[in-house]
């Protein structure tokens, strides 16, 4: 008996793919983006002094996660490796997500790019992105 994949969510993901295809997203480069195998839930909160993206990456090792910031766009990449199972006997059911993930969030202009900082513990990335200090306005005096 050959294992099957149970995948409840299916058609939405397929849906989701198909969209953002019609979209046909590009890279800085100009190639299309091929869509991710899985997308890592994430919470975005915004703090007095940094913007913080947390993102739920369980079973991927840290140095296979890429954080890069080009152009107000932060981008987080990496790949999940599939475990490989040899089925003898019943019956099984696999649930979890494998392959690459890509995710891009633009930043608002007040994110300062040399204060981003990404750290990795028990299958949570947390990204803190400082903010930029805030420029206090000067008079300009006006002369005659």
């Amino acid at each position: 008996m050959s294992m099957m994949r149970y995948e409840p969510w299916s058609l939405l993901d397929q849906m989701r793919r198909e969209i953002e295809r019609s979209m046909d997203t590009r890279t800085a480069e100009g190639s299309s983006m091929a869509t991710s195998d899985w997308v890592p839930a994430v919470d975005i909160k915004e703090e007095e002094n940094d913007f913080v993206i947390v993102a739920d990456i369980p079973g991927v090792d840290p140095k296979d996660i890429e954080v890069h910031m080009d152009n107000g766009v932060l981008t987080i990449k990496g790949e999940k490796e599939s475990e490989k199972k040899e089925e003898r006997e019943g019956y099984k059911r696999v649930e979890r997500s494998y392959g690459s993930f890509y995710r891009r969030f633009g930043l608002p202009d007040t994110a300062d790019p040399e204060k981003i900082s990404a750290n990795s513990n028990n299958g949570v990335l947390e990204v803190r992105i400082g903010k930029q200090e805030k420029v206090q306005p000067r008079k300009i005096s006006v002369n005659s």
